[in-house]
């Protein structure tokens, strides 16, 4: 029996609140509901703070890992082209200390909504200031994050047993305990249907499965043979820290991601501008088709891409949009916007606890950027202003992330 519908059961049938208000169409439904119920938890609550928490297996602490600088980029060409309307380009610089990453310069811009789609979390719109960094030119890769495995032993929240002390605080008081048998090493993997289903049903295309992980990524059948330069998945909010922390660097802020993916463009809908998803060339990866039963792969996948596939954004930042959701360091609090200074705020750094009306009791940190799996009808992730969340001890297989350099 599987957590996922063990739970997902339950929680109709004692916490039918918890649905109210979920709809097909609203952007990441899948993630703001899932985490509740099978989040893969390390031997730390996800309340904690990740800066003291141990890598585990191991008995020193994360910010105490080696650290190794120079994180070689993976080489791709870009196959399509993204059509840019008004994007300028920008002085790309980069040194031998900053191998794989880009310059973003500083500047103001107004972070937040800027279409129909636009979600209440993303108003209002406000004035944001944040300093020049450097951020990684694509998504982490296969192959950048097993050298980091290789290089400290780190055993990743997926490849370990849940606690389930840990995992019941952020599940609605009550929730019973589900069977030893589900309460293994395993992570959430995508499984596409062969019809159409009810989308508020997201056990129709999610599967918690034993023995997913990021080296099998749909589970211990699967493996990532030959695709070192496809971005990493099924890792947590956890092992992006720790990756981190040793490759000398950290996760963006929400602001900084928000002004990376713009590229320069203003009030655009997307990082190339505001030409639709699937109007002219390919310009990210994403569902296209009827989802979750049909993808016509008219970008030419049906799942992940290896990065850098389509053309970069104004900044040379390859996958701001779609092939993979990406960390943010951030906690996510749904009225975070409303109470900022409405004069302007400079390089914030997110709200000091996280807040989720539709989960008041899990704990999330901000996710951006949509994935394979996002299309116009059920999630447009892609937007630049579309913010989502996910607690921080859950891995999936359309969830990595980059990293920045101040």
């Amino acid at each position: 029996m599987e957590i996922l519908t063990f739970l997902f059961s339950t929680c109709i049938s004692k916490k039918n609140i918890m649905f109210k208000g979920f709809l097909p169409s609203v952007p990441g439904f899948f993630l703001i509901l899932i985490p509740i119920f099978c989040n893969s938890c390390n031997n730390s609550s996800s309340k904690r703070d990740p800066d003291q928490e141990k890598i585990q297996g191991k008995s020193f602490p994360v910010e105490k890992l080696p650290v190794q600088q120079n994180n070689e980029s993976q080489s791709t060409k870009p196959i399509a082209s993204n059509n840019q309307d008004t994007t300028k380009s920008t002085d790309s610089k980069t040194n031998t200390l900053h191998k794989g990453m880009l310059w973003v310069p500083g500047g103001t811009f107004m972070m937040g909504g800027d279409n129909s789609q636009a979600a209440p979390d993303e108003y209002p719109k406000h004035k944001v200031t944040v300093d020049g960094f450097w951020m990684d030119s694509r998504e982490v890769t296969n192959a950048e994050f097993s050298k980091f495995v290789q290089a400290t032993g780190y055993i990743t929240t997926a490849e370990q047993k849940p606690e389930w002390n840990e995992l019941k605080k952020d599940l609605p008081p009550g929730t019973p305990k589900p069977p030893d048998s589900v309460l293994v090493a395993a992570s959430l993997v995508f499984k596409p249907t062969d019809h159409p289903v009810n989308l508020n049903d997201y056990s129709q295309w999610w599967e918690w499965k034993k023995g997913a992980d990021w080296r099998h990524p749909q589970g211990p059948e699967s493996n990532i043979d030959g695709k070192d330069d496809y971005p990493v998945t099924q890792v947590s909010w956890y092992d992006a820290v720790a990756y981190a922390k040793w490759a000398g660097k950290r996760l963006p802020t929400e602001a900084e991601w928000e002004w990376a993916a713009r590229g320069g463009l203003k009030k655009k809908i997307y990082p190339w501008g505001n030409e639709g998803i699937n109007q002219g060339n390919p310009k990210a990866n994403s569902w296209e088709g009827h989802f979750p039963d049909y993808n016509s792969e008219r970008d030419g996948f049906y799942g992940l891409a290896p990065v850098a596939t389509y053309h970069p954004n104004g900044y040379g930042l390859y996958d701001m949009a779609g092939n993979v959701w990406e960390w943010c360091a951030d906690w996510y609090n749904y009225n975070y916007y409303k109470t900022l200074d409405k004069k302007g705020v400079s390089n914030p750094k997110g709200p000091a606890k996280s807040y989720d009306p539709d989960e008041p009791n899990a704990q999330k940190k901000v996710i951006r950027g949509g994935s394979f799996l996002c299309n116009d009808a059920y999630c447009s992730g892609y937007r630049v202003a579309r913010r989502m969340k996910n607690t921080p001890d859950t891995g999936m297989s359309h969830l990595g992330f980059r990293c920045v350099k101040d």
